[in-house]
């Protein structure tokens, strides 16, 4: 059979041979393609810079580690959650910096964080490191929410943007000194601090109420938060024979101080505020820690239908980052999301709009009712009294 082509057909013959497809006819101007469906718009976000300071190097580290995880725990916690502020989902983003316990890197990291714009802070953990940084935070208009630092002159300095979640130690050391010569019926007591803006101000507290009370103050010597040498001044105190011995200052030292009394013989009931009151203290101290030797307070403390909150974030915290929690992460943890709740009332992140509300904010935390007094105090705050049986911390009290 004999075939017959066409100039068109020829062409399109020539066109594929070279790669190309023919193109398919363009519809008719009386029926257009129909026009894609637009895309859905993704929901707006908002990015929140919470910063958090705490010593993560250093003798003290074990604490600044476990106050850093309490502000992870809170944050993958309100992004998994798709926590709102205003009509966007917040992203929120943790800036974290190790100031050492030191003032001077304390002052440092702060500027560093203001630069970065961060919307608020939640630290420091020692009030020596506290206290300088909050002026840079206060001139920055950044609020603040420590979680530890218990010195009083903290929310003292007229600072608008100073919070704590904490009592201060005031409390602390009052309830102490009552208690060493009431409860443990102290006829003698010595005094030593590490002359750190905690260590000093929890121990001219205690010293106050032992007075108060009509307890005999035998002695006050001094040692440093990098120490690891105290017979000279335990063999001073030892000389007035005390039943009672206060250390001011963090679990790093008492640990070792423990250890160097008992080679000397030096019998005594062993009292410290928060900055012993560790599940560590009992490993720094080892045998030389008798059952019922220690008492101390870490202020804070729940009790009553508030524990079964508290016992789950610990078991959680556990099971998350296969750590125990040492100290103050529930606190931490608390002071974040006080921090996101003033901001979803607010509307907004930005310091100077959510800052009136902070002020004013009342939440129900895991470690109890948080709202603040005029200062930027917590109200009704709580003390926790511990002892030390079997190497493990034992609750005694919980007192407002």
């Amino acid at each position: 059979m004999q075939l017959k082509w066409t100039a068109v057909a020829l062409a399109a013959m020539v066109l594929v041979a070279c790669g190309k497809k023919e193109e398919p006819a363009p519809a008719p101007a009386s029926a257009p393609a129909a026009a894609a469906p637009a895309a859905a718009p993704a929901g707006e976000t908002v990015t929140v810079r919470i910063g958090h300071v705490g010593p993560t190097s250093g003798p003290i580290a074990h604490l600044g580690k476990d106050n850093e995880l309490g502000a992870r725990m809170a944050i993958e916690e309100l992004n998994a959650a798709g926590f709102k502020i205003g009509d966007k989902t917040a992203k929120f983003e943790l800036l974290a910096e190790d100031d050492a316990a030191d003032p001077k890197q304390g002052t440092s990291v702060a500027q560093k964080l203001v630069d970065s714009k961060v919307h608020g802070v939640v630290g420091h953990l020692n009030s020596g490191t506290t206290i300088p940084a909050s002026k840079i935070y206060s001139d920055a208009g950044i609020p603040q929410i420590s979680p530890s630092a218990t010195n009083p002159k903290y929310t003292r300095q007229g600072f608008k943007t100073a919070f704590r979640v904490v009592a201060d130690d005031v409390h602390l050391g009052s309830t102490l000194g009552k208690y060493a010569v009431g409860e443990l019926a102290g006829k003698s007591v010595a005094v030593i601090d590490d002359r750190t803006a905690y260590g000093q101000g929890v121990a001219e507290e205690f010293e106050k109420a032992v007075k108060a009370a009509n307890g005999n103050l035998i002695g006050h010597e001094f040692t440093t938060d990098k120490s690891t040498d105290f017979n000279a001044i335990l063999t001073k105190l030892k000389a007035g024979k005390p039943d009672v011995l206060f250390y001011g200052g963090m679990d790093a030292v008492a640990g070792p101080m423990l250890r160097q009394a008992k080679q000397l013989g030096l019998t005594v009931k062993f009292m410290g505020g928060d900055g012993i009151c560790t599940n560590e203290l009992s490993k720094l101290a080892g045998d030389a820690m008798a059952d019922s030797q220690v008492v101390c307070a870490e202020a804070g403390g729940v009790d009553g239908d508030l524990k079964p909150g508290l016992d789950k974030f610990k078991a959680d915290f556990q099971t998350k980052y296969n750590v125990d929690v040492k100290l103050y992460a529930p606190y931490v943890y608390d002071a974040v999301k006080v921090l996101a709740t003033a901001m979803q009332k607010a509307g907004s992140p930005e310091p100077e709009k959510y800052l009136p509300e902070l002020a004013k904010i009342e939440y129900k935390g895991i470690t109890g009712n948080i709202a603040f007094d005029e200062k930027g105090d917590i109200k009704n705050g709580a003390l926790t009294l511990y002892t030390y049986k079997g190497g493990q911390r034992e609750q005694l009290a919980v007192v407002r």
